[in-house]
């Protein structure tokens, strides 16, 4: 009883018996992969250059040393909030992406059961999961601390809003890999994991609140729900729970100090989130013991199948082939690995009749929100339509990015690559298939773009022009991410590695670059590079096209008269407006090299395909 007691005494004191050998081992891990120091790596690089593009866009260089002073404070204030909405943004995707393996892996190596069989309970296989990963997050939180600390020293930002910032985005990436991890307990895909996280993740903090302030009767969302006409109780808890609106509203609060129509606690939200958190690890924990337990009898395969297919009745033995019932056989139509994609529903594990329910709740979803811009008498401006093929882009983007980079990685972790390339499949064939299989994946994505053009072309919304360039800019996108995620494919074994080596691209080429650029506009204001570069970005020929063609009054112009580029943001000789001529020109050839690219991404996947497949 004594020994009981002192056992118990020193659990109390000594937490650490939490996490147990799982993070012990987790971090001798991750201390020997060159991506963890890569990651830390690239992370510091990308805020200075961040930090550079700020200050110089907001203190003048070539002015005198009065006026420079005179701004360090806003630049101080501009670096500092800048920073903590990146962090905010890259801390919960990268947490979602980080955990979206972590009790798969135990599941594919068949571990998980003979974990069950130590004295390790499921308690510390969670734990030790989430803390051992959620570390190397923690760690860049360090790494950018200090340089916070040096910029505060220019004045404009209290150390109360570090501090609330920091504790803000520390519980909502805490929150976003628990659920990450748990949802990666029944799906063995890591790219099926990310997605439905992030899905959840956007409901949770972004349609809820929309749709709850709707029906106030006010269009809302969750940055300014203080304004809607909710119940102020309702307001006042999703305020609380909403890490989003409670980062808004701390960095408005920083940047204009103005009165807060809710009364809001930032402690309190962290308090609620880790609350959150612990809930969705406790879950994560009864039903890690349950897939553990029934790894280690050897049920696991038949509680991973659906539900609908355990109810179904196993079909009778046939005593030949002549004696299959009709069905039984399906025949491979076309090219096997094309034919083997297309069967397979969107998301592995959820059958095609969830796919379809999901889809109608998305079109519902985004048909209130026509109805609601209508209420607002707002659907006939041209920055309405901006805003839907923005967020359009961006979600077919990052699913693209998702399906690409997992269609090899994935077979290679269910150890089903080999067998693969020992088919009498060419490669060209195989990542043909694959390819197919990404860009039909991203259809839904693409289909609710093109629905949106079409239905606002007809009622006289949008001008029918605005389809034939989006059709050029989603098909050199769709081509570049396929051919540069089948790469990473093949280059990389890990899931984990080809999604991060494929964002990495993607914010390379399209955030990165364009702060080297802005800093090139400040250092050389005549230099026309800069207005050039904006071209290959993707979000600024959107912009270009929707600015000129959405509109009631541009879609009701002719085709002559449509005028692109009225804010001058990209180059064009003379400096003029961009008819649609040369708009469509200057698209075709910069959709002609993203495709070329693409392609050449497409070769080098080729030409690895083979090698280095027993490592």
């Amino acid at each position: 009883m004594i020994a009981h007691v002192e056992r118990m005494t020193q659990r109390v004191l000594d937490p650490t018996w939490l996490a147990g050998p799982i993070f012990d081992k987790e971090l001798r891990v991750s201390s020997r992969r060159r991506r963890s120091y890569s990651l830390r790596f690239f992370y510091v690089l990308v805020l200075m250059f961040f930090i550079a593009a700020v200050w110089l866009s907001v203190v003048d260089v070539q002015g005198s040393a009065t006026v420079q002073q005179s701004r360090m404070a806003e630049a101080g204030r501009q670096i500092i909030t800048g920073i903590e909405v990146f962090q905010f943004v890259a801390m919960q995707i990268l947490a979602v992406v980080m955990l979206s393996n972590a009790v798969s892996d135990e599941v594919y190596h068949r571990t998980l059961g003979l974990l069950m069989t130590t004295a390790i309970s499921s308690l510390q296989i969670v734990l030790g999961k989430v803390l051992s990963r959620l570390l190397q997050l923690i760690l860049l939180l360090a790494i950018t601390f200090p340089v916070l600390a040096i910029v505060r020293v220019l004045g404009g930002v209290s150390w109360g809003y570090l501090l609330s910032s920091l504790c803000i985005t520390l519980t909502a990436a805490i929150f976003a890999g628990s659920l990450s991890l748990l949802i990666s307990i029944r799906n063995r895909r890591a790219y099926a994991v990310i997605l439905q996280t992030l899905f959840i993740l956007t409901s949770f903090y972004f349609i809820l609140p929309m749709v709850i302030a709707t029906r106030g009767g006010q269009m809302s969302g969750p940055l300014s729900m203080g304004q809607s006409s909710l119940n102020p109780s309702l307001a006042v808890v999703l305020l609380h729970i909403n890490p989003v609106a409670g980062i808004a509203l701390t960095t408005s609060q920083a940047l204009s100090p103005v009165g807060q129509a809710l009364p809001y606690s930032w402690p309190l939200q962290c308090v609620a989130m880790l609350g959150l958190s612990a809930l969705v690890l406790a879950w994560a924990t009864v039903v890690v013991r349950k897939v553990a337990l029934r790894q280690a009898t050897g049920q696991l395969d038949a509680w991973f199948k659906p539900k609908r297919q355990k109810r179904r009745s196993p079909a009778p033995i046939a005593a030949d082939a002549g004696d299959c019932p009709q069905g039984a056989i399906k025949r491979v139509v076309g090219p096997p690995v094309i034919w083997r994609e297309l069967r397979a529903p969107f998301i592995q594990g959820v059958d095609n009749r969830n796919n379809y329910i999901g889809l109608a709740v998305t079109i519902g979803t985004l048909l209130f929100t026509y109805l609601s811009w209508a209420r607002a008498k707002y659907l006939d401006e041209s920055f309405v339509h901006v805003s839907y093929v923005m967020l359009f882009g961006f979600l077919g983007t990052v699913v693209n990015v998702v399906f690409a980079t997992t269609r090899i990685t994935s077979e290679k972790e269910s150890q089903s690559w080999l067998l693969l390339l020992a088919t009498p499949l060419s490669d060209g064939e195989i990542l043909f298939g694959k390819a197919v299989s990404a860009v039909r994946r991203c259809v839904p994505l693409w289909g609710l773009l093109a629905g949106h053009v079409i239905l606002f072309v007809i009622v006289g919304y949008i001008h029918a022009i605005a389809a034939v360039h989006l059709f050029l800019l989603v098909a050199w996108v769709t081509c570049f991410v396929t051919g540069a995620g089948l790469y990473f494919g093949v280059r990389f074994t890990r899931t984990t590695s080809a999604v991060v080596a494929g964002f990495a691209l993607i914010l390379g080429l399209w955030a990165v670059v364009p702060i080297l650029v802005g800093l090139l506009a400040v250092v050389s204001p005549q230099s026309r590079l800069p207005g050039m570069l904006a071209w290959a970005h993707p979000a600024v020929q959107a912009q270009i096209i929707m600015d000129g063609a959405a509109g009631r009054e541009n879609a009701s112009v002719s085709w002559k008269a449509i005028e692109y580029n009225r804010s001058r943001g990209v180059y064009h000789p003379g400096g003029r407006a961009i008819h649609v001529g040369w708009m469509t020109y200057v698209m075709a050839v910069v959709s002609a090299l993203y495709i070329l690219v693409g392609l050449l991404f497409f070769w080098r996947a080729r030409c690895r395909l083979r090698r280095h497949v027993f490592t």
